[in-house]
C-alpha cells in the first residue's frame, strides 16, 4: 500500500511517501512562496523523481487538518482532496499537533506541543507516552502561553513553534526545569502524520479521521464580524448581512 502524506499547517511544507509501511522519501520546504504556488509541482516532483511512481499508484492520501494557518490548511486539504478524488482513492486528516508530538514518543515526561497561533496565543495539547505508545492526550485548545505551561507542568518537554516563541516565559514559569527540542524538530512532519495509518488497517474508514479542517478558533474575519455586530445598535449590522 502506498500513502502520500502532506502538511501545510505552517509556513513550511512537509511531504512524504510510504510503501508497505516503509518510508520511501520525504521532503520539506520553507520559503516565502505561498503553498498554492509550489505545492502541486512539489507533489509531482516527489512522485516522479524520488518515489518512482505515478499518482494513480497512491492508495491513500493524508493531510494535516489543523490547527494551524487557516490559508495553509485550506490549500493543503483542497489539494489532497482533489488528488484523492482524481484517482478515486480515500483521504484522511490527522491533527497537526500529532504531526509534531509523535517525533517525541519515547519521551519519559509529558510532551507539550505549542504551535504559535499569533495574537499572544498558542495551539496546544499535552501528550503522555509510555515506551513509544500514546497513553494520554489533553484536549486541543488555543490559549495563552502561560496557560499551556500550567497545563503541562514544570517538568515537561516543550516542542513546536510556540515553544520557541515563548521560551523565556516557559523557562521562567518552570524555574528552568523545562526541556526543549531542537528547532529542526518543531515543524509538522508528514512522516508523523502517517503514523496512525501505518498501524491501523482500517484508518481510512474511521469517521474520526475524516478530512475536514479543525481550526479550533475563529478566523480574523469572523472575529471582526462578531465585534462589529456587538457594537452595532439593535443588531443592524447582522441584519444587513
Amino acid at each position: 500500500m502506498r500513502i502520500l502524506s502532506l502538511s501545510t499547517a505552517e509556513q513550511g511544507c512537509s511531504l512524504a511517501v510510504f510503501e508497505n509501511n516503509a518510508l520511501v522519501c520525504e521532503e520539506y520546504w520553507a520559503d516565502k512562496q505561498t503553498h498554492s504556488k509550489r505545492l502541486v509541482a512539489m507533489v509531482e516532483h516527489l512522485l516522479a523523481c524520488r518515489a518512482g511512481c505515478v499518482l494513480s499508484e497512491i492508495d491513500g492520501f493524508i493531510a494535516a487538518k489543523g490547527p494551524g494557518s487557516f490559508t495553509g490548511l485550506r490549500i493543503g486539504i483542497s489539494v489532497i482532496k482533489g488528488l484523492a478524488y482524481a484517482v478515486s482513492k480515500p483521504d484522511a486528516g490527522v491533527s497537526s499537533l500529532d504531526g509534531i508530538a509523535y517525533r517525541f514518543c519515547v519521551a519519559s515526561v509529558p510532551v507539550c506541543v505549542m504551535m504559535d497561533a499569533r495574537r499572544n496565543e498558542v495551539y496546544c495539547a499535552v501528550y503522555h507516552f509510555e515506551s513509544g505508545t500514546l497513553v494520554g492526550k489533553s484536549d486541543e485548545i488555543v490559549c495563552s502561553p502561560d496557560q499551556a505551561v500550567l497545563l503541562a507542568g514544570e517538568r515537561a518537554l516543550f516542542v513546536g513553534s510556540g515553544s520557541k516563541a515563548y521560551k523565556e516565559l516557559i523557562m521562567g514559569m518552570t524555574h528552568q526545569n523545562a526541556m526543549f527540542s531542537c528547532e529542526t524538530m518543531d515543524y509538522v512532519s508528514a512522516v508523523c502524520l502517517a503514523r496512525s495509518a501505518l498501524l491501523n488497517d482500517h484508518f481510512f474508514n474511521c469517521p474520526e479521521n475524516k478530512l475536514t479542517p479543525s481550526y479550533i478558533r475563529k478566523s480574523d474575519a469572523e472575529l471582526q464580524f462578531d465585534t462589529r455586530a456587538k457594537k452595532s445598535p439593535n443588531n443592524e449590522f447582522k441584519q444587513a448581512y
